[in-house]
């Protein structure tokens, strides 16, 4: 059974820096795309990053380039790491698998974790 489990949330001041963790059980990540998301209060959910299992290639948003960076750490840990916070990235995070080596559009999701950027 798939599952897949977010952790690292929380409150950090504006600059700030934090790393989420998504944890896979069930498969590993080798044949998956692995995407981290987020949903601010009254936005739609966005995609932020992903990372190709097979290639390693990585993609982010605009407006995460150069601040945010995604990694596999190993075969069922993949993890984002958040630098230089802005409280415009205050949302709830979400990983998402989609067995694939291209299609980003998660068929598994976390339950999120909250991240809260404020002084």
């Amino acid at each position: 059974q798939v599952q897949i489990v977010e952790s690292g949330g929380g409150l950090v001041q504006p600059g700030g820096s934090l790393r989420l963790s998504c944890a896979a059980s069930g498969f590993t990540t080798g044949k998956y795309v692995m995407s981290w998301h987020r949903q601010a209060p009254g936005k739609e959910r966005e995609l932020v990053a992903f990372i190709i299992g097979v290639s390693g290639k990585t993609q982010y948003a605009d407006s995460v380039k150069d601040r945010f960076y995604i990694s596999r750490d190993n075969d069922t840990i993949t993890s984002l790491q958040m630098n230089d916070l802005k409280p415009e990235d205050t949302a709830v995070y979400f990983c998402g698998a989609r067995h694939s080596s291209y299609n980003y559009v998660p068929a598994h999701w976390g339950q999120g974790t909250q991240v809260t950027v404020s002084s």
